[in-house]
């Protein structure tokens, strides 16, 4: 008796969750997630000699196409960050919040140097934001900051992105309160992770080729690869490993606080395609030996990162479809962790985020 009353209040929970009707996405207004934080101040771009000097700019530095903006992060001690801005063509439009992977703009490998999203978002009547700076940040808060190479002063992020910023420039750009946010390689786990932290903010979410799980010890020692080219620790950003706060950002443990977002998630499975071979790169006029080296790194190391990735999002896959929240997957039967495969998502993402934001 006492397991027939068990399995029928457990038939009821579930039931009710599945009746549940789904959280609106984008019910909030910058207003409502920002509270009392204080907010940046939108301005033009001053063009300093470090930004002078990245590829980004040289290419569109007298491209109309591209806005250039700065903001300030009153979280960060009055950081500046660059922000490349490809506006839209009318008023009253949505903001996709594009983010930058590993080594950003300060690497030059960044979505306007890398990819043709100047030239795929300009005729889509969307505010497309990049940030041009964050390198090896995971765009989050950190605990401590380590204070050296590229993580130079507070790490607030997460409070820039999500709090500071979205109001002024929002009412700067004349959006809509329609928003996505999407990322590669590092930031495909920040894009998930800031849209659970800040649920009724987002109606869609882009995840490239990302590892959502970051609490247990194969994706906390890889997570350490990455900040630690920026100089830094992961218990400097999040805590020891399974702590309280590395568990608030692991996006795989808390994947039900996506229900009712858009989503799109992608990987390839580390295995070469056409494009990770020489040929692809000497038929673009790369020189035979540096094509050959290129492509061997891709083979290997991207291989190695992109198995890996592949093997986090097929994960999250399972746990999104345990909780029956939909999703779109692009898993590509080949492809290392690399530009080729990110191109193709920003593509691939679009009438996820279009049918979501209209």
């Amino acid at each position: 008796m006492k397991r027939m009353k068990s399995l029928a209040a457990a038939l009821t929970v579930a039931g009710a969750m599945l009746a549940a009707p789904a959280a609106t996405a984008a019910e909030k207004a910058p207003a409502d997630v920002a509270g009392d934080t204080a907010l940046s101040e939108v301005r033009d771009m001053e063009v300093t000699p470090e930004i002078e000097e990245q590829k980004w700019y040289q290419k569109y530095a007298d491209d109309k196409r591209v806005l250039k903006l700065e903001a300030t992060s009153p979280a960060m001690d009055g950081r500046v960050v660059p922000l490349a801005i490809i506006p839209a063509d009318n008023p009253d439009r949505p903001t996709i919040y594009l983010l930058n992977g590993a080594g950003s703009a300060e690497q030059d490998t960044d979505w306007l140097n890398q990819s043709e999203a100047v030239d795929f978002y300009a005729d889509k009547d969307v505010n497309v934001v990049i940030p041009q700076a964050g390198a090896f940040s995971y765009y989050t808060d950190w605990n401590t900051s380590p204070n050296k190479s590229y993580l130079k002063g507070p790490q607030k992020w997460e409070t820039f992105l999500t709090k500071e910023l979205p109001g002024p420039l929002e009412k700067r750009l004349k959006s809509n309160n329609k928003r996505a946010i999407a990322g590669m390689s590092m930031s495909a786990t920040s894009s998930l992770l800031l849209a659970q932290h800040n649920q009724g903010f987002y109606d869609a979410v882009g995840s490239y080729a990302g590892c959502a799980g970051t609490s247990t010890p194969f994706e906390y020692e890889a997570m350490r690869l990455t900040v630690n080219r920026g100089g830094g620790e992961p218990e400097q950003m999040w805590g020891p490993m399974g702590s309280r706060t590395n568990r608030y950002n692991d996006a795989l443990l808390n994947s039900d606080k996506l229900r009712g977002i858009a989503l799109y998630i992608s990987s390839g499975n580390g295995l070469p395609g056409k494009t990770d071979m020489p040929s692809y790169y000497t038929q673009q006029g790369v020189d035979p030996t540096a094509a050959s080296v290129g492509a061997a790194t891709l083979q290997i190391e991207g291989g190695i990162i992109e198995a890996g990735v592949n093997h986090c999002t097929h994960n999250l896959e399972a746990k999104l479809k345990s909780q029956n929240i939909p999703a779109t997957y692009n898993f590509r039967d080949t492809g290392t962790h690399s530009w080729p495969g990110w191109r193709e998502d920003l593509e691939k993402s679009w009438p996820v985020f279009e049918k979501a934001l209209s």
